[in-house]
């Protein structure tokens, strides 16, 4: 059983009783300092960051001396930097904002907001400017469901937040009890990072209400050091409940943007029944300037891919483009142009979109 020597002692029920891991994320810099060496880099931010939290789970505090997963959960001076065209919203998403739950971005699909809390904040989160924020009433989604039910064009919602598997069992059933009475709506699917970040709160009663709501599972996962025996055996059993999973995961210089570590990564998931459905190039959100890579060296790498491993690994790349324009899947460098420090990229529609793109 993984853990920090930190948490050795603590009794095996409570280690894995979700609820208790929820209770004692890490979150401060007084949390953090004994548990790993901080860089003075870290240490400013963790003491002056008010812009966006740090929450880790004590399970996922075993990646603090990964140095590529570490990056992506510890704060550092480097989020504090904006840089032209970095956004507080880079993918235009409340300009979409119908209801205070629905952003309806797509004709046939609507990314309904549950909550605004994860059991663990990435630091390049798209939705940073929410995230640890309990900016919305989470309590009723009444407005939601019948803006669902009165626009019959809606086929698929996409539940997401934060994490909408860090709500109890009775709040995400009769979220999803109310959705899928609606003829319309064919399918319903839950963006998570659960299964990496909090592997027991994948329990039989969970399991048992999304199969019983027929839901799929869009998983985050950004690393192969991610897929340890815990998270295995959650993925393991939601597969035997009958649930369908697909990954996403986010291109993230000096984590995980090189050939190897994403193979590493797409065999591993297939291996545990989760299809690698996207590889996303990291959004333009202010302070992710040191995540983001060249989209040069993004498109040349999912090229290779293509090359090097089964087609049934290879995700899509896609870029999320800039102000609200949906996903445009990338193959080739002909869909691309170069224009001094930025990229403009055209959807399918003929629509041009401008990406900052880094060097």
């Amino acid at each position: 059983m993984n853990r920090l020597k930190h948490f050795i002692n603590i009794d095996d029920d409570l280690w894995n009783n979700w609820k208790w891991q929820i209770t004692n994320y890490l979150s401060s810099y007084d949390d953090i300092k004994n548990l790993t060496n901080l860089s003075s880099s870290e240490v400013y931010a963790l003491k002056n960051s008010n812009k966006f939290g740090t929450s880790i789970s004590p399970y996922y505090s075993i990646h603090l001396n990964n140095n590529f997963i570490r990056k992506t959960i510890i704060p550092s001076k480097e989020e504090f930097i904006n840089y032209e065209d970095e956004y507080v919203d880079p993918l235009g998403e409340e300009k979409n904002r119908v209801t205070p739950h629905i952003i309806h971005t797509y004709p046939d699909k609507i990314l309904f907001l549950v909550t605004t809390f994860c059991a663990t904040y990435c630091r390049y989160c798209t939705r940073s400017r929410i995230v640890s924020k309990p900016k919305f009433d989470n309590s009723n989604y009444n407005d939601s469901i019948e803006y669902i039910k009165k626009n019959k064009n809606i086929r698929d919602v996409l539940i997401s937040g934060g994490d909408p598997l860090i709500m109890s069992d009775a709040s995400l059933e009769e979220i999803l009890s109310k959705i899928r009475i609606i003829s319309h709506v064919k399918i319903i699917r839950i963006g998570s990072k659960i299964p990496a970040v909090l592997p027991m709160r994948i329990t039989d009663s969970l399991c048992k209400i999304l199969n019983k709501y027929n839901v799929w599972l869009s998983l985050h996962f950004i690393h192969p050091d991610e897929i340890q025996p815990e998270t295995i055996k959650a993925c393991k059993k939601l597969s035997n409940a009958g649930i369908s999973m697909i990954s996403q995961t986010v291109l993230l210089k000096g984590v995980n943007d090189n050939k190897e570590t994403l193979i590493k990564l797409f065999y591993l998931l297939l291996s545990i029944n989760v299809k690698p459905y996207y590889l996303l190039q990291c959004d333009p959100i202010k302070g992710s300037k040191h995540f983001r890579t060249n989209i040069k060296k993004s498109i040349k790498l999912i090229q290779s891919l293509h090359s090097n491993i089964s087609g049934v690994a290879v995700p899509q790349f896609v870029i999320d483009s800039p102000g609200g324009g949906g996903k445009i899947p990338i193959v080739s460098l002909k869909q691309i142009k170069q224009k001094g420090k930025k990229v403009i990229i055209e959807d399918f529609n003929k629509n041009k979109y401008v990406y900052p793109d880094v060097s």
